[in-house]
């Protein structure tokens, strides 16, 4: 079964940059596409981007675009978002997930970890 953890959430001023880590075991990389969805208080959970199994497509959100990106280690099953120039609503929780497809519904779920955009 696939298991996710995400880290690297935190406080972090506005215009500042974070990377979120997402550690991956029970499964490669070749085998399962693994997205970032986020979700704020009081709001509906939105998809943020995906790398497909094989790293053959990478999708970010058309709204954050230019401003996050996802990233991928094989050798360390790791799977990275590196968000820039944050601002006060891209405050959430940031969840890792894994299917064998990108999708809006993913079977494997990690905790999420928060990020607060605030100065």
């Amino acid at each position: 079964q696939l298991q996710l953890v995400e880290s690297g959430g935190g406080l972090v001023q506005p215009g500042g940059s974070l990377t979120l880590s997402c550690a991956v075991s029970g499964g490669t990389l070749d085998t399962y596409a693994i997205s970032w969805f986020r979700q704020a208080p009081g709001k509906d959970r939105e998809a943020v981007s995906c790398i497909s199994k094989r790293g053959l497509q990478v999708y970010v959100t058309e709204v954050l675009r230019g401003r996050f990106t996802t990233s991928r280690d094989t050798v360390k099953n790791m799977v990275y978002l590196r968000m820039n120039s944050l601002k006060p609503e891209d405050s959430a929780v940031y969840s890792c997930a894994g299917d064998h497809f990108c999708s809006d519904i993913m079977d494997y779920w990690g905790a999420g970890t928060l990020v607060n955009v605030s100065s």
